[in-house]
């Protein structure tokens, strides 16, 4: 059997170095001085197996690096090793229980020590630890052992046949930590690591000079980084906070900084800033979704953590006649023309891209007000007392709704508060800060992971453009809970043993047909049973000034990805 073929068809295979995306100018490493860069959602940390934020997945992505990564056509490119390894080219055992990778030879990390095998394995361990809250954990799902064979090998070892075995090392959601930075570590002691969390030593182009958690980080070229003459810049001074329109402005209007992330707001928000001729929009469609998640617990303030981190049912959202009612009133297609306009797509699934694992089981483009109230008067929950708020089994539909602090999220969230409570609702709209909403701290009582809500909107996406360890989040050992320091990606607690069941089959599927088959089932198992209400598929929208070159959007890895190869335009 060839892997190759094996696998989903979208899933292609590159032997190109990551210089493909290089600028083709020569000089000398730091000539261009200094890059800005701004992300309205501040980084909290840079160690992505303590944050399940992408601002935090990215910004970390410009020091610490994966054995293999995903370039913006969605190929499997080589990083930190010779090739992908295959079944064609020996590096995949003929069963597809062994993964076989091959370092290349020479990489030092930015102390100017060796990187290793050794490192590559104690990533894993480091993640895998049971006590450690890994926030990538679902990587790794599966692997029984890896081992070093030699400082250059690493052989990893699935517990059965893993059609995709590029889960774990793979994308910036997967890189590799130094082994002998992080060696007091390992499992509960993990967010305690200051030093480390917040100053990664890496193989990537640019090196962390001071980090200042939800504000500001500066950087500085790599002086052992692997490709000479590069990093062009010398420096980064990376900007977090603020919003998405000052973000905008600050390239394409004033010209303040070179490149702006996520900018989540209004077409003609968007086509304004441009007029400013300092910058362009750039923009492409991968998996991201912008989506109501559905609490599964009892998110009651009167309980303690524990009890609320329970999979159990939620007292009326666990009833599908409500959350199918929910989903029948919201107008998607005014939320994409209000939101985003070209740059957003009627939602109705998980995982919406690459095409392949995208179901057309359900149409959500149309609103049906009455049609939602029918089916709630249909299912007994009805307003028993008169006071205009619809009862299920005696308690009252009312929800605590909570975001990120966004102009186009707060426009989402008037809008289905409106709906909602045509329908039978009462709605209390909540929106909390960004980098503390997406941040990692398993103290805040206000991370996305907690969930002290009934309803919650963000968007997310996944590395690659195969979902399986994207699917894995809704696993029922999945739950963030004090036990995996609020680490996890299950946020709704989510749990059926089929779909687990379903889940297991996958990674052991190896024809490419079938594989997208069982996806597009796990997706609507998902949505049919009340994981979550997808809204919009949203484009990534972020923006570079007109002397920035070397950019390269990547709707399947890191924006970040190739930091190290922009340069200055003269």
């Amino acid at each position: 059997m060839n892997l190759k073929s094996a696998l989903l068809g979208a899933v292609a295979f590159s032997t190109f170095a990551p210089a493909l995306y290089a600028d083709g100018h020569e000089g000398e490493r730091g000539r261009d001085g200094n890059v800005s860069i701004i992300y309205w959602q501040a980084p909290s940390i840079m160690n992505p197996f303590l944050s399940g934020g992408t601002k935090d997945v990215e910004a970390a992505s410009m020091v610490i690096e994966p054995l293999a990564r995903y370039n913006p056509e969605g190929e499997l490119i080589p990083w930190l090793v010779d090739e992908i390894p295959t079944v064609a080219n020996g590096g995949v055992s003929e069963d597809l229980t062994q993964i076989t990778w091959k370092i290349t030879e020479g990489i030092k990390w930015s102390d100017g020590t060796p990187f290793t095998s050794a490192d590559v394995k104690f990533t894993a361990e480091y993640c895998m630890h049971p006590e450690g809250g890994c926030a990538q954990v679902t990587k790794f799902e599966g692997v029984k052992s890896v081992e070093t064979p030699d400082d250059l090998t690493v052989v990893v070892t699935f517990e059965g046949q893993t059609p995709f075995p590029y889960g774990p090392f793979v994308g910036g959601e997967s890189p590799i930590l130094q082994a002998a930075q992080f060696a007091d570590c390992l499992g509960a002691a993990a967010p305690n690591c200051t030093e480390q969390n917040f100053n990664p030593i890496g193989t990537g182009g640019f090196t962390v000079t001071e980090f200042k958690p939800n504000d500001v980080i500066q950087l500085a070229a790599n002086e052992n980084y692997r490709h000479e003459g590069k990093p062009a810049f010398a420096t980064i001074n990376f900007k977090g906070g603020g919003d998405a329109t000052a973000a905008g402005r600050a390239v394409m209007e004033t010209g303040e900084f070179d490149y702006a992330w996520n900018l989540q707001l209004a077409p003609d928000v968007i086509a304004k800033m441009e007029e400013g001729g300092k910058g362009v929009p750039v923009a492409g469609f991968g998996p991201l979704v912008e989506r109501i998640m559905l609490n599964n617990t009892n998110p009651s303030p009167d309980l303690g953590p524990d009890e609320r981190s329970v999979i159990r049912p939620h007292p009326f959202l666990s009833d599908p006649a409500v959350y199918k009612a929910m989903s029948l009133a919201i107008d998607r297609p005014l939320l994409v023309e209000v939101g985003y306009g070209k740059a957003g797509k009627v939602g109705c699934n998980w995982v919406p891209a690459p095409p392949a694992f995208a179901s057309d089981t359900f149409d959500c483009s149309v609103q049906d007000i009455e049609g939602a109230k029918k089916m709630l008067d249909d299912a007994g929950v009805v307003d028993t007392d008169g006071d205009g708020v619809r009862e299920k089994d005696g308690v009252p539909l009312k929800v605590l709704y909570q975001t990120s602090t966004n102009a186009v999220r707060q426009d989402f969230q008037a809008l289905i508060k409106d709906w909602l409570e045509q329908i039978g609702f009462e709605v209390e709209l909540r929106n909390v800060d960004s980098s503390v909403f997406f941040g990692g701290d398993p103290g805040s009582p206000d991370t996305f992971q907690k969930f002290y809500a009934d309803l919650e909107m963000y968007a997310n996406t996944f590395n690659g453009t195969d979902p399986q360890a994207y699917l894995a989040n809704g696993l029922c050992d999945k739950a963030p809970s004090p036990a995996t320091q609020w680490q996890g990606e299950n946020i709704s607690r989510f749990c059926m043993e089929e779909y687990d069941a379903l889940h297991a089959e996958l990674a052991q599927t190896a024809d490419a047909a079938k594989r997208a088959e069982i996806g597009r089932k796990l997706n609507d198992m998902m949505v049919e049973n009340g994981g979550m209400i997808p809204l919009v598929h949203r484009g990534r929208l972020s923006a570079h000034a007109n002397t920035l070159g070397g950019v390269a959007l990547n709707v399947w890895d890191s924006e970040l990805w190739n930091v190290a190869d922009w340069y200055r335009m003269k």
